[in-house]
C-alpha cells in the first residue's frame, strides 16, 4: 500500500512518525499487528544537523534516521500515512481517528507519539538561528560548541542549571537574566564559584554577522560577544487532538512546560490510549523516546493478546 492510503481499520493507530512512533510501530508490526503511522512531517529536531547520544547512529542527520526507520517498519507490513490528526474519539476497541483532510480510520488501540513544540522567547534572531548556533541541550549539542563563548538566555527556573551544564563544556559562559528577575542567592553563588558571568538587563536581539552569532545585544545598546546562545525553550505537548477523550496536557513538575502524565508503561488515564516520547517525557532524547515507544508498543500488544484470549474463552 502506498504511503498516504489507509484501510478503514487497524489494530493500532500510531500518531506521530518520529523515533517513538516508528519504534512502537516496529514492535507492533513484528508482532503481526495491523498498524498505521500517521505522520504530520514536523519532527522537532528537523533543524539539527545530526542526532547525538544515539549509539551506532552518532551524528546521523535526523531526516536520514527517520527514513531508515520508515523503510524498516514497511518491511514488516506497517503502513505510513502523511497527515495531521484533528481529533480522536470513541473508546477502547473502536477509536475513531479523524484527520484534518477529512479521512477517518478506526483503531482498537492508539499510541500517541506526537512530541512537543518549543516555545521560543521573542528575541530577534533566536528563531532564525534555532538548531544551529542557538541550542538548548548540552547533551544534544554540547560537544559541538565546546570551548566557545556561550551565552545562556534565561527563560525560566532552569537557567542556572543549564548554565552549569554548559560550563562543563566551556570556560566562557555568561547568563543573560533578561526579564526573569534576580537569580536565587544559592544559584548566584554557584554560578560565581564556577566563574559564570551574570548579565542583568533585558535582551533585545542576537547580533548576526556572516551567517553566525557574534553577540547578544541588550536593550541599552550594550553588546556582549558570544559565539553560541543556549535557550531553555518552554515545551508544550502536541496533543490537542486528544481533548475529545478528556486527555489534556498539564504542567510538568520541572516548570519546563506541559506534558501528558502516564504510568511507567505509557498507559494514559484513558483505557486503550498509550503515549511515548516527548509528549510525556520532556527531557527524552532520541534514544530514550525510541525505547519508550517500543516498550509502550509491547504493552499494547500484551493488552490486545489478553483481550483476544478473553474473547476466545467466551466464544468457546
Amino acid at each position: 500500500m502506498k504511503d498516504g492510503a489507509m484501510k478503514d481499520a487497524y489494530d493500532v493507530v500510531v500518531v506521530g512518525g518520529a523515533a517513538a512512533g516508528l519504534s512502537g510501530a516496529l514492535v507492533l508490526a513484528r508482532s503481526r499487528r495491523s498498524v498505521v503511522v500517521i505522520d504530520a512531517g514536523q519532527p522537532r529536531n528537523a533543524p539539527a544537523e545530526g542526532v547525538h547520544g544515539l549509539l551506532a547512529r552518532e551524528g546521523m542527520p535526523p531526516g536520514e534516521l527517520l527514513e531508515r526507520g520508515r523503510d524498516e517498519i514497511r518491511q514488516y507490513g506497517a503502513e505510513i500515512a502523511t497527515g495531521t490528526v484533528e481529533a480522536v474519539t470513541g473508546g477502547v476497541g473502536r477509536f475513531a481517528v479523524a484527520l484534518t483532510d477529512g479521512r477517518t480510520v478506526t483503531a482498537r488501540r492508539v499510541l500517541v507519539a506526537t512530541g512537543l513544540v518549543d516555545e521560543l522567547p521573542e528575541v530577534d534572531g533566536v528563531r532564525e538561528r534555532w538548531g544551529r548556533d542557538v541550542v538548548h541541550c548540552p547533551y544534544c549539542h554540547g560537544w559541538e560548541v565546546r570551548d566557545q563563548a556561550i551565552g545562556v538566555l534565561a527563560t525560566g527556573p532552569m537557567a542556572a542549571h543549564q548554565a552549569l551544564l554548559f560550563r562543563q563544556l566551556s570556560d566562557d559562559v555568561t547568563v543573560f537574566v533578561n526579564d526573569q528577575g534576580a537569580l536565587p542567592q544559592e544559584q548566584a553563588e554557584q554560578l560565581a564559584a564556577r566563574g559564570v558571568a551574570v548579565v542583568e538587563g533585558a535582551v533585545e536581539a542576537l547580533e548576526i554577522s556572516g551567517d553566525r552569532i557574534t553577540g547578544v545585544r541588550l536593550v541599552d545598546g550594550t553588546t556582549i560577544p558570544r559565539d553560541v546562545v543556549a535557550v531553555g525553550a518552554r515545551m508544550s505537548a502536541r496533543v490537542e487532538f486528544l481533548a475529545p477523550l478528556g486527555i489534556k496536557p498539564v504542567e510538568h513538575p520541572s516548570g519546563m512546560g506541559t506534558h501528558v502524565p502516564c504510568d511507567p508503561t505509557g498507559r494514559t488515564d484513558v483505557a486503550g490510549v498509550w503515549i511515548a516520547g516527548n509528549a510525556t517525557d520532556l527531557s527524552a532524547q532520541v534514544g530514550a523516546a525510541a525505547a519508550a515507544g517500543a516498550f509502550a508498543a509491547a504493552q499494547i500488544n500484551t493488552d490486545l493478546v489478553a483481550e483476544e484470549a478473553r474473547s476466545a474463552v467466551a466464544a468457546r
